[in-house]
């Protein structure tokens, strides 16, 4: 009995470890993202300061999806503040309006996945 314990806790630890989608490579040239946090974000004037808020479908966990979309969003130039919620599906952002759109916002999670593992909708 206890191997069979020790079998369906490895089996759900392995499903839950390869669930999440991986992350590619792909890059949007539309806007460039730092990783190292060392880049020192300048202040949004707030007459430029937009908020957003929109859906995200195609998210299967909170820290591979959510939390690696957040990053992206927190790392464009331009974003003052960006939040991904993996229970509601929904996200929102505080951007600089002179440096991104709803559309390259849209592209950036769109590509934080394949391509097509990410949907966004509903953009307000």
């Amino acid at each position: 009995m206890n191997f069979m314990k020790s079998i369906l806790a490895m089996a759900t630890a392995i499903l839950l470890l390869v669930s999440c989608k991986e992350k590619t490579n792909e890059s949007v040239s539309i806007v460039s993202t730092e990783k190292n946090g060392s880049k020192v974000k300048k202040e949004i004037e707030s007459t430029n300061l937009q908020e957003a808020s929109f859906k995200i479908e195609g998210m299967t966990c909170a820290i591979g999806c959510a939390k690696t979309i957040e990053e992206e969003l927190n790392g464009l130039d331009g974003v003052k503040t960006a939040k991904v919620n993996f229970e509601t599906k929904l996200a929102s952002i505080s951007f600089d309006k002179t440096l991104l759109t709803p559309e390259i916002i849209t592209k950036v999670v769109q590509a934080t996945g394949d391509g097509k593992t990410y949907k966004v909708s509903d953009m307000k």
